[in-house]
């Protein structure tokens, strides 16, 4: 062999070989829906259960929505009672949580510390049967904004108010489309309105801010037969100034429906830190009892759907994108009637905290429940 050639013999050896080992080790093709989403994780922590107590005369009951106050470390949480046992209200919680020496985080207890009652902005307490108070969301300006889901039957709409913190005294209403009252076959269905609420702060306490909000399933005029629920989901600019502004209105497309199911439903929203990007709560009933998932949801390139009347075909819009990121019946606790989802405080390890509530209907069969994960970027 000619030995000016053995350099050369050598070198494409060595290439071939390097090639082989680049190959097998590439990373796996990352998707556009794959870079689209953050990488985030829940870890359930913890679950527990209030007992049945009262509190200044009132049920502690009926839990349908929570908010937490970094700045005081409390919890504002939303009773459903539609003044009926007791006036429209909301309580101020204190959820204390616990590190054991093996460094598991878990609810030691939780303390109610005041109770709230609703007024309209006459300041009169909401009658029986006019309000039903499903979504509650703290503002930055000391506020805490509320949402009705109205009666179609007894022909009371829906509504979304701010309330002052402290006094429980309505200051302002959030303008809503007509297209959402119940009215000539369309509007909300009955006990599927606005069960979700959430507010992005971004700035000082007086700068701008975003208000989020859907229905809990279709409106009478979306409704398309065994197809997945299309969902109105709404985005607010509230201003220092004037009532809020519609930004957009976006398509939410609901997990299908098992045949165990009796209900299924979108029961919350919560903003995350990126722009754009949500956390979800669908929770579902069936003779097999209940079940949650929570996703991750992406505004990303979806369509507004605001001016569009029906969303009976949708061949031609874009919804929000989401990804599974928890389905709740994997964990192998027991499940109530969960309805709201807020982050909490922060774990030792910086990591954030997230808290669910159930509503138990004011029923003895059923539990206030609350579940604490961590939920982490991986």
């Amino acid at each position: 062999m000619n030995v000016f050639r053995l350099p050369l013999i050598r070198s494409l050896c060595y290439l071939i070989i390097l090639f082989s080992v680049t190959a097998c080790s590439l990373p796996p093709r990352v998707t556009a829906q794959d870079r689209m989403f953050i990488d985030l994780s829940l870890e359930f922590l913890d679950s527990y259960e209030l007992p049945q107590t009262t509190f200044e005369d009132t049920t502690v009951g009926g839990l349908s929505a929570i908010a937490y106050d970094q700045a005081s470390d409390l919890f504002y949480v939303l009773s459903d009672d539609r003044s009926q046992r007791e006036a429209a209200r909301f309580y101020t919680m204190k959820l204390n949580l616990q590190t054991t020496p093996s460094n598991e985080i878990s609810i030691d207890n939780l303390t109610v510390e005041k109770v709230t009652f609703l007024k309209d902005q006459n300041g009169n307490l909401f009658s029986q049967g006019t309000i039903d108070p499903e979504g509650i969301a703290l503002s930055p300006r000391g506020t805490v904004f509320i949402s009705s889901e109205g009666n179609p039957e007894n022909n009371i709409n829906p509504f979304i108010a701010e309330f002052d913190l402290q006094t429980g005294k309505q200051k302002s209403t959030v303008p809503l489309s007509p297209k959402y009252f119940p009215e000539d076959n369309q509007g909300i269905q009955q006990n599927l309105a606005f069960e979700s609420l959430a507010i992005k702060a971004v700035g000082l306490p007086q700068d701008p801010f975003r208000l989020f909000t859907a229905t809990e399933s279709s409106l009478i005029q979306d409704l398309a037969e065994e197809e997945s629920a299309r969902i109105r989901f709404l985005h607010y600019v509230v201003n220092p100034i004037g009532q809020p502004i519609v930004v957009a209105e976006h398509l939410y497309l609901l997990e299908p429906d098992d045949p165990e199911d009796i209900s299924n439903g979108l029961t919350e929203l919560l903003t995350l830190d990126r722009e754009g990007y949500f956390l979800s709560l669908e929770r579902t009933f069936g003779f097999t009892g209940a079940g949650a998932k929570i996703f991750q949801v992406v505004a990303g390139n979806a369509s507004d759907t605001y001016t569009i009347d029906s969303l009976k075909d949708i061949s031609n819009v874009q919804p929000l994108n989401k990804e599974l990121l928890l389905d709740l019946q994997g964990l192998g606790i027991y499940l109530d009637n969960l309805e709201g989802m807020s982050l909490g405080p922060r774990l030792p390890d910086g990591s954030n905290s997230l808290i669910l509530v159930s509503d138990n209907n004011f029923s003895e069969d059923q539990v206030t429940q609350f579940l604490l994960f961590r939920l982490a970027t991986k």
